[in-house]
C-alpha cells in the first residue's frame, strides 16, 4: 500500500530518537540557542587562542604601561604592558577547565553518595546525608575559603575546592531522583531475577536519573566559573602572571579608574560565560523534561 507525503510526515515524528527529539527540542529556545553558540565561540577562542592572540599573554612590554585599546592591543594594555585580548583568550582556556573540572568532581562524588544514600536507605543514607546537610549549613564561599586556605592558592586547589562545595547539591539530587525510581517495575524486575545491587544501579539507576543531573551540571559550571573567579579576585585561587579572568579583575582594581578597559574587559567575559552556560542549561532543562515530549 502507498503512504501519501501527509502519512509519512505523521509517521516522522515516532521515528525519531530521544536524542534527536531533545536536540528539536534545544534549538527551538532561542535562549539555548544563543547560549549554545556563546560557549562554542568561547571554546573555540581558547583551541584557537594562538590563532586568535598575536601576543604573548605573559609579556611585559614596560613602555606601554594602561595603554587604551588600539588596533594593535584591541582590548588595550594593563599596568604592567601585557596585552588584555591575549589574556582573556588565553584565561579562557583556563575559566573552562576549572569549570569542567569542578563540575566534573561534584557530579562524580555526589552521585555516588546520592545514589547510594537513596537505594540502600537506613543508617547509611543518615549518615551521608547528614553529612551533605552540615557542608550546606556554611556558605558555599566561605566554606571555599577554608578550603583553599587550608590547602594553598593555587588553580588545582581552586578547583579541588569549588569542587567539594558543591557535592552536596548533586548528592541531594541523585538521592531524590533515586527515591523516585528505585520502587517502579523495571528496577523490582531486575532484582527478582537477580541482579546484584551494583549491576542495578549502573544499568537501570544510573541511566534513569542522568537528565536532571545533566542539567544541574551545566547551570553548575556557570556557578563553578563565578565562585572560582571570587576565590581569584580574593587572591585564593590563580597566581600571578596566571591570565585567569577573577586574577586579572584583582590585578586592575588598584588602577581601574585611569585604566578602566582592564576591569571592563574580564569582567564582561566573566558575564558572558556565565550567561551562555546558564541560557544553555535553562534550555536543557526544557528539552530534556519528559512532560514536554
Amino acid at each position: 500500500m502507498e503512504i501519501t507525503l501527509s502519512e509519512q510526515a505523521e509517521l516522522a515524528p515516532a521515528s525519531r530518537t530521544y536524542l534527536g527529539d531533545v536536540w528539536i527540542r534545544l534549538r527551538r529556545s532561542p535562549g539555548a540557542v544563543v547560549g549554545l553558540l556563546i560557549v562554542i565561540v568561547i571554546a573555540g577562542s581558547a583551541i584557537l587562542a594562538p590563532l586568535l592572540a598575536h601576543s604573548d599573554p605573559l609579556a611585559q612590554d614596560l613602555s606601554h604601561q594602561a595603554s587604551h585599546p588600539t588596533l594593535h592591543h584591541l582590548m588595550g594594555t594593563d599596568k604592567l604592558g601585557r596585552d588584555i585580548f591575549a589574556r582573556i583568550v588565553y584565561g579562557a582556556r583556563i575559566s573552562i577547565r576549572i569549570g569542567f573540572l569542578a563540575v566534573g568532581l561534584a557530579i562524580t562524588v555526589g552521585t555516588l553518595i546520592g545514589v547510594l544514600a537513596g537505594y540502600i536507605g537506613g543508617k547509611l543514607e543518615s549518615v551521608l546525608m547528614a553529612a551533605m546537610d552540615l557542608m550546606l549549613a556554611f556558605p558555599s564561599i566561605i566554606l571555599a575559603i577554608g578550603i583553599t586556605t587550608i590547602l594553598g592558592p593555587s588553580i588545582n586547589n581552586l578547583m579541588i575546592a569549588v569542587g567539594i562545595v558543591y557535592i552536596p547539591q548533586y548528592a541531594r539530587l541523585a538521592r531524590s531522583s533515586v527515591l523516585a525510581i528505585k520502587n517502579l517495575e523495571y528496577v523490582d524486575a531486575a532484582r527478582a531475577l537477580g541482579a546484584l545491587i551494583p549491576r542495578i544501579l549502573w544499568r537501570h539507576i544510573l541511566p534513569n536519573i542522568l537528565a536532571p543531573l545533566l542539567v544541574q551540571a551545566t547551570l553548575g559550571i556557570a556557578t563553578a566559573e563565578l565562585e572560582a573567579a571570587g576565590l581569584s579576585y580574593l587572591g585564593l585561587g590563580a597566581r600571578p602572571p596566571s591570565p585567569e579572568w577573577g586574577a586579572m579583575l584583582n590585578d586592575a582594581r588598584d588602577y581601574w579608574l585611569s585604566a578602566p578597559w582592564a576591569l571592563i574587559f574580564p569582567g564582561v567575559a566573566i558575564t558572558t560565560m556565565v550567561l551562555g552556560f546558564n541560557l544553555l542549561g535553562d534550555g536543557l532543562r526544557d528539552a530534556l523534561d519528559p512532560s514536554l515530549r
